[in-house]
């Protein structure tokens, strides 16, 4: 394997840790928080509504747009990092 090889490698395996960080966390609010746990966070209010309710509602939407974000972010400095970036 040569030099090339090895950053390239070296790059999906950085590329893979991230989408999986950022998969785990999307299934946690998804799925955790809007389902799993919802009768322990509906004990919490937001904005007057259970927090459970508000999650399944509100708040997987804003979590969804922040991993959009550290996305975006990650791997434009992974890019750098590894010289195959677009600018």
């Amino acid at each position: 394997m040569n030099d090339n090889q090895a950053r390239m490698s070296a790059y999906w395996k950085k590329n893979l840790k991230t989408l999986v960080l950022l998969l785990l966390v999307w299934f946690l609010v998804s799925f955790g928080c809007g389902i799993l746990f919802v009768d322990f966070l509906n004990n919490f209010k937001v904005g007057g509504y259970p927090l459970g309710f508000w999650f399944a509602q509100q708040g997987s939407i804003y979590a969804f747009i922040l991993l959009i974000f550290i996305y975006v972010i990650r791997m434009n400095n992974l890019d750098r990092e590894f010289g195959v970036n677009e600018d």
